[in-house]
């Protein structure tokens, strides 16, 4: 999900690449720690560290009075992190920011403040040990460990972890929403449908560059009624929108020329088989139906997706798809399949339509 900007490549040395002449065993010791890289990040994302320091060198002393810790742990945390390229340590032991670093940054338009702390929650640290489990029986574990299906445990025992997982999607949909309203050519339609949309920021950036198409958005009440406030009453685009609170996996009680289905056909196969069948049936033949969703067989991001993958197995019993996985989806809930493409480093679109 980032985007590399290089103007601040000057600014600071980055870390050596692992790759460069480290002994395949040190590597591996390495990899074995990656859970003390993982709380590193969350722990400078909770203390602020990022959007304490400017654009100036700090001194740890400075930059712990600013966040209300002792000099020394924050410099061995700075540290860790700068291994990583993440904050960057100057000859004079003053600390400033790299590219990775910024992320942190609530303010950085290419922030990932919420996700690093999403894929850092409390529950993921009780799921991952068990992840052999879950690859011996091929089901989730997290309702074994808290006796509820974890989007029902999320809301009634983890608000917090709730809360912290609607930011993640949503810092991720803001920042999907431009590449796939840049990538998808909707000229000769007059309406769209974002299916298990979220807050509607894809269906919002269709509508911004379209400005004769009408739209609908679909997901659960408790998720529409935090709608994008251009979509909503009084918005800039709310008299081209309806929002329509639903299950896509019960209905979908939405008409359109196009739907778009982003990132949620990862939960286990029959309620992916079942939003497919709904969207065909409510769409009917002719029907444009475009499918975007990350791959675990994309290079540039194998790394992200795979980690994902075995995350979605923990938490869901869900996940990440090949391209061949997908494709068999797709095919088998009626299909055709038009193209396949990228959409940006790490997410594809499946462009189909319904047979007629």
């Amino acid at each position: 999900m980032t985007t590399a900007r290089t103007a601040h490549t000057a600014e600071a040395p980055q870390a050596v690449p692992a790759s460069q002449a480290v002994p395949a065993p040190m590597r591996f010791r390495e990899l074995v720690f990656g859970a003390a890289c993982a709380a590193a990040l969350r722990a400078a994302a909770r203390l602020g560290v990022a959007d304490a320091l400017g654009d100036t060198p700090l001194a740890v002393e400075e930059l712990a009075a600013a966040v209300k810790t002792e000099p020394k742990p924050l410099r061995r945390l700075l540290r860790a992190l700068s291994c990583y390229g993440v904050f960057a340590e100057r000859p004079d032991g003053t600390f400033t920011h790299t590219d990775m670093s910024r992320l942190l940054r609530e303010d950085d338009p290419h922030s990932l403040r919420a996700i690093a702390l999403w894929c850092t929650e409390p529950w993921t640290w009780d799921a991952w040990p068990r992840l052999d489990e879950a690859v011996r029986s091929g089901r989730n574990v997290v309702e074994e460990l808290y006796g509820k299906e974890f989007f029902v445990y999320l809301n009634e025992d983890a608000p917090e972890s709730a809360d912290v997982f609607n930011r993640a999607m949503t810092t991720s949909s803001v920042q999907s929403a431009r590449d796939v309203a840049e990538f998808l050519d909707l000229s000769g339609s007059s309406s769209v449908a974002d299916i298990g949309g979220g807050q509607g920021h894809v269906v919002a950036s269709l509508l911004e560059k379209h400005p004769a198409l009408h739209g609908t958005l679909l997901d659960l009440p408790r998720v529409v009624e935090n709608a994008d406030p251009r979509l909503r009453a009084g918005g800039v685009l709310a008299d081209r929108t309806r929002i329509v609170p639903g299950d896509c996996r019960v209905a979908v009680p939405v008409r359109a020329d196009v739907y778009i289905i982003k990132n949620i056909l990862e939960w286990d196969d029959d309620s992916t088989a079942r939003t497919l069948r709904n969207v065909i049936g409510a769409g009917g033949p002719g029907t444009r139906v475009v499918v975007i969703e990350n791959l675990v067989d994309d290079t540039p991001s194998m790394r992200f997706s795979t980690a994902m993958d075995l995350l979605l197995l923990l938490n869901v019993g869900g996940a990440k798809h090949t391209t061949e996985s997908m494709t068999r989806r797709l095919t088998d809930a009626g299909l055709v399949i038009d193209d396949v493409r990228p959409v940006n480093a790490y997410l594809h679109a499946f462009d189909c339509h319904v047979p007629g």
